[in-house]
């Protein structure tokens, strides 16, 4: 069953590490997480993955500048489009399982090798992609954070 924007929020937050500020982090940047999400067409998109569960990368080069080279993960709309895919699934040890939007974006985060992802937003054709660089993701989610914190502290110590 694939979970609408606001149970995967709910998910994100569940399943965050219980350190009492991670939990808090992901509360705090949920409203910009799900307007990112809510600018792609999907709900869940399907990544490539080995068996130890690390999603594939792919390094794409610049046509004009081939020096100009950047990592990027493909998010697929169904699980036939992966096969359209420029990525071959040949290998046994790759399969592409399906992954909340909002999971994606978060994890993109973490993922410091990671400059894209490109998803595929028209089921049965790979011509029309949205491009998601992780550093704008980590911008706008930085911004929210740092609002987030702005607003707790400002909140008068006398409040009953």
């Amino acid at each position: 069953m694939t979970m609408n924007l606001d149970q995967q929020i709910q998910a994100l937050i569940q399943e965050a590490p219980k350190d009492g500020s991670t939990g808090a982090a992901v509360e705090a940047i949920a409203p910009a997480l799900k307007s990112l999400a809510a600018q792609l067409q999907h709900l869940q998109y399907y990544i490539l993955q080995t068996l130890d569960q690390g999603w594939v990368m792919t390094t794409v080069a610049n046509r004009n500048q081939a020096d100009l080279r950047k990592n990027v993960i493909y998010a697929y709309p169904t699980l036939q489009d992966v096969a359209l895919g420029p990525q071959s699934i040949k290998d046994p040890q790759v399969m592409a399982l399906p992954i909340p939007v909002t999971q994606i974006l978060f994890r993109m985060l973490s993922m410091r090798s990671v400059d894209s992802v490109i998803f595929f937003e028209n089921p049965g054709s790979l011509r029309r992609a949205v491009e998601v660089r992780r550093q704008d993701i980590q911008t706008i989610l930085q911004a929210q954070l740092q609002q987030a914190v702005q607003k707790a502290n400002n909140v008068p110590p006398d409040i009953a």
